[in-house]
């Protein structure tokens, strides 16, 4: 029997196989489709011929695919779920905190202890120090995954027994990551229509990282304690702000449905009486409160 079974090698998946052959684990993998596959077992995995059969390979069991339906897919047909008793199922599959507690009570079920995941990395950081695993679970299933998660990221980070507590925290960063994202994409094509350097705009992002950082984690102390009366810069003075990406949105003729967005919150915000409170007063208005 070997140390890890991998179901799934797609990016994320052939990426946390690679850093566990590097750690020196013994690894079967599986993948629906087996040629893509055969990088890693050039490179040291052992192919499972099913999923059943990788299943029994292994004591850890790792599914990283698509999602938890792809997963349920795998895992519930007779065959794959009678091998996994007695083993640790550790999905690091992207899904809801619903899905991570309906998953787990099923492994359970099947007499296996289970850990639910969250990766916060992209396949080329896996195996190294910036790589974050959120891992959800009993002690017991945790102490059991812990050499091999350590393989995976240095930042692994135990969420203690709540199943769906790391696919929750993910979902609290991707709605962070996909508003960033959008954002970048705006400011890129102010840059474009202006005739900045995009490049040299990312370049001053970057710079900032360590001023966005504290303001991240300020406007995370100031929401959890409520304390919004003691602005450096207010949302109004922000709002204001806000409204002026609309103007130059009208003026420069590019699209406008990112700062009209932003604007109508900050807006909402305003009119509801918190434009004197700190920016992070707009959570008052995503809560519904007036």
């Amino acid at each position: 029997m070997g140390d890890t079974t991998i179901l799934g090698a797609g990016e994320m998946g052939a990426a946390l196989a690679r850093a566990l052959l590097r750690g020196g684990s013994s690894l079967t993998i599986w993948n629906r489709t087996a040629a893509r596959a055969a990088a890693l077992v050039n490179e040291g995995a052992s192919l499972a011929p099913g999923a059943a059969a990788a299943v029994s390979a292994s004591p850890i069991v790792i599914v990283c695919v698509s999602n938890y339906a792809a997963t349920r897919e795998i895992l519930q047909t007779p065959a794959v779920a009678a091998g996994l008793a007695g083993r640790v199922l550790v999905q690091l599959s992207t899904g809801t905190p619903q899905e991570a507690r309906e998953l787990g009570a099923w492994a359970r079920e099947q007499g296996a202890d289970y850990v639910d995941g969250a990766i916060l990395a992209w396949p080329r950081q896996i195996g190294g120090p910036s790589a974050v695993i959120l891992a959800s679970g009993e002690e017991p299933a945790l102490a059991r995954a812990d050499a091999a998660l350590r393989l995976l990221a240095g930042g692994l980070t135990p969420m203690g027994a709540e199943l769906g507590s790391s696919a929750a925290l993910f979902a609290a960063v991707l709605a962070y990551l996909a508003m960033r994202w959008i954002g970048i994409c705006h400011g890129a094509r102010i840059c474009e229509v202006e005739g900045l350097g995009v490049a040299g705009f990312g370049e001053v992002l970057a710079g900032l990282s360590g001023v966005l950082a504290e303001d991240a984690r300020h406007m995370g102390e100031v929401i959890a304690s409520g304390r919004f009366d003691r602005p450096e810069s207010t949302l109004a003075t922000a709002g204001g702000d806000v409204a002026r990406l609309v103007q130059h949105a009208r003026e420069a003729g590019i699209d406008g449905e990112v700062p009209r967005f932003a604007a109508s919150l900050f807006r909402r915000a305003i009119d509801a009486g918190h434009g004197a409170e700190e920016h992070a007063a707009l959570i008052k208005v995503l809560r519904g409160a007036a």
